[in-house]
């Protein structure tokens, strides 16, 4: 793949993609029918305005607003809200009937839930366990009304390991155990710390209810601890240590501080070490050797030996490998890997790079056996592996096209039609869900003609999505987009940008959705925040801009890839870098180089932050894949990713860019 500036594209590349694109987006087969746009907009308003009534709890608004949406696809939807405030009220006597006229629909599941949390709260067990067997993904909750129902306290068990949330129904269960013995001491700490590893200080306090008072333990002034750290260390009191409540959290102070600068806070506990258990040493050093590996400091793989005698979590045991890769310490990749609980090493991500440790201490068999069992996946180290394999990435033969037939089954499916409606209304979220639920059980055929169908619909996301679970026949036509070429690809090759690039970042921006916006406020195809949109607008004299073009298609594709331009070439040229620096700053993509060249995917894998680190692998990935559908040649994930500088090798201006 070539990253490097080019000249402009040629006639027949440019036709040879946009045949490419236009095929993708073609809906030349005749439209699936729908109602009238009279009738969907009549249907639509009445839906709406039962919405309204149903946040506000107006049953008899709502019943005249229903009456306007029978025969309409979100009829069940008004039906399901009108049950809901009955439930509210303790009425449940429509809901076996709604049930048995929807089976298998997602509001039937969603239903029946709300309805079993009612009789687990009412203490209803017979009727509980009665309709318990139908629900099919029950959550924690009423696992834990389920566990009340059949008096299994040590259910709860797992969830209070695990660190989750516990819901008010799992609280007695807890209590249960706790007045049975059934929870150790021991166990009530664990949960105290990861609720402090999480920055979760009120969770922690509750969860440290459970301790007897023998333990010492003073939750006041946590707040404080947190944002001050140093001054809690600075002030101990000469007797902290004499119970573990005391140390504890002065280990939460440690941990704390580690997490803005932990040369200070291993100076710090260096000093008073000595006062704690060797369990609980060993635990402090696991937090600051985590702490100094997100940070890319030499110490953390020393400061991970000190932690030897305490169970590390998963995150912690990551960044331990993630230590060892950018120090080159295979060794230490290879026994950290083996370590893990066979469920975290099996991941794509730790079987490749136990394979390559395996590879550099010479264990080739070894190693080809790792690269074996994840080669042929369509992901990053699915990717990495077949080359390392000898293999080329090569995209699948194309499954024949669905059938007339295929494609009105699924126009026909309830939980589809009542998605196309949820979009149109502009309920997105809901809209998924009804998609997803629909799709469960559904073989290659079925998922084909549904993706084809959502493409139809212009869908882009929905179609991207469901051509992705495909196991056999595959379609990645559909599973990598392509559309809007006339706008993005003119304005790529203007910029001397990689087409596959700019494509493959786009489908993990926005997955295409032209109003798409995130949490934080960045907006459209390519997911610019606004002031980031009004900084490139005026670098590029971009006239008669103002912020609220920034979602307009061209508008957004010209900022964004003119963006995109200018990260690239203030770092290295290089689109590991690029991508990171697009999702992240690029400041921070800088800062999180190494003092010598690092190997792409090392530098990729060592991304400290999990939606960034997530996002690079994904657009890299991505690229492969749209450029061997454009070019219609295999393509090298590993000649991608090449080779990251040395910090402050090759970047220019990245100051200047917001």
């Amino acid at each position: 793949m070539n990253y490097n500036p080019k000249p402009a594209m040629s006639l027949s590349r440019f036709a040879l993609i946009a045949a490419f694109s236009f095929a993708v987006a073609a809906v030349s087969a005749p439209a699936l029918c729908a109602p009238s746009a009279t009738s969907d907009e009549r249907g639509d308003a009445a839906f709406l305005l039962a919405r309204e009534a149903f946040r506000s709890g107006e049953r008899v608004r709502l019943a005249r607003q229903m009456e306007s949406l029978q025969g309409h696809p979100l009829q069940a939807w008004a039906e399901y809200w009108d049950l809901r405030l009955r439930l509210d009220n303790g009425d449940a006597s429509g809901v076996p009937d709604y049930l048995g006229r929807y089976p298998g629909a997602y509001l039937a599941e969603k239903l029946r839930g709300d309805w079993l949390r009612v009789l687990g709260k009412n203490g209803d067990w017979e009727s509980f366990q009665r309709e318990l067997p139908a629900l099919a993904l029950p959550d924690a909750e009423i696992r834990c009304y389920a566990a009340q129902a059949a008096g299994k306290a040590d259910t709860v068990r797992p969830l209070w390991i695990s660190g989750q949330d516990l819901p008010r129904a799992c609280e007695g269960l807890v209590d249960q155990l706790v007045a049975a013995g059934g929870l150790t001491v021991e166990e009530v700490w664990q949960r105290v710390r990861r609720f402090f590893e999480a920055k979760r200080v009120g969770a922690a306090r509750s969860a440290a209810a459970y301790l007897p008072a023998t333990e010492g333990f003073d939750g006041r002034g946590l707040e404080s601890i947190a944002q001050s750290p140093a001054h809690h260390l600075a002030k101990l009191p000469a007797g902290f240590a004499a119970k573990r409540g005391g140390r504890e959290v002065a280990l939460f102070a440690v941990q704390r501080l580690a997490r803005s600068d932990p040369q200070d806070a291993a100076r710090r506990f260096a000093r008073i070490e000595a006062q704690f258990t060797a369990e609980e040493r060993a635990y402090a050093w696991g937090q600051l050797a985590w702490q100094a590996a997100l940070h890319h400091q030499p110490e953390a793989l020393a400061w991970y030996e000190k932690a030897a005698g305490t169970a590390l979590s998963e995150e912690q045991m990551a960044w331990h490998v993630r230590a060892a890769l950018r120090a080159h310490d295979w060794s230490v990749v290879r026994r950290v890997i083996s370590a893990m609980p066979a469920i975290l090493s099996a991941q794509p991500d730790w079987t490749y790079w136990q394979g390559r440790g395996l590879a550099a201490g010479g264990h080739v068999d070894e190693a080809r056996a790792c690269y074996q069992r994840i080669g042929g996946q369509p992901n990053f180290y699915g990717n990495l592996a077949d080359e390392e394999l000898g293999r080329p990435i090569e995209v699948p033969p194309r499954a024949p096209p669905p059938s007339a037939e295929e494609l009105a089954i699924t126009a026909a499916n309830p939980g589809f039609q009542r998605s196309l409606a949820l979009f149109r209304v502009d309920m997105r979220v809901e809209a998924v869900r009804e998609w997803v639920w629909s799709l469960r059980g559904m073989d290659d055929r079925a998922l084909l003609a549904a993706a084809e169908f959502a493409k139809r619909q212009e869908i882009w996301d929905r179609a991207i999505n469901t051509a992705d679970r495909t196991q056999v026949q595959h379609n990645y036509s559909l599973r990598y987009m392509a559309p809007f070429s006339a706008q993005v690809l003119p304005k790529a090759d203007e910029l001397a940008l990689n087409n596959g690039w700019v494509y493959g970042l786009m489908r993990q921006e926005s997955r295409f959705i032209m109003n798409a916006k995130s949490a934080v406020g960045a907006k459209g195809l390519m997911q610019l925040m606004p002031a980031t949109a009004k900084w490139v607008a005026k670098k590029i004299h971009l006239v008669n801009f103002h912020p609220g073009r920034v979602a307009e298609m061209d508008t957004n594709v010209t900022l964004g890839t003119n963006y995109l331009k200018m990260v690239l070439q203030s770092l290295d040229n290089h689109p590991v870098l690029a991508s990171a620096a697009y999702n992240a700053g690029p400041g921070r993509a800088r800062k999180w180089r190494a003092e010598r060249p690092l190997e792409g995917a090392i530098y990729a894998e060592t991304i400290p932050f999990a939606e960034t680190r997530d996002y690079v692998k994904k657009v890299m990935s991505n690229a492969v894949y749209y450029n061997t559908l454009f070019s219609g040649h295999s393509q090298s994930l590993k000649a991608a990713l090449g080779v990251i500088g040395a910090r402050g090798q090759g970047e220019m201006g990245v100051e200047q860019l917001p």
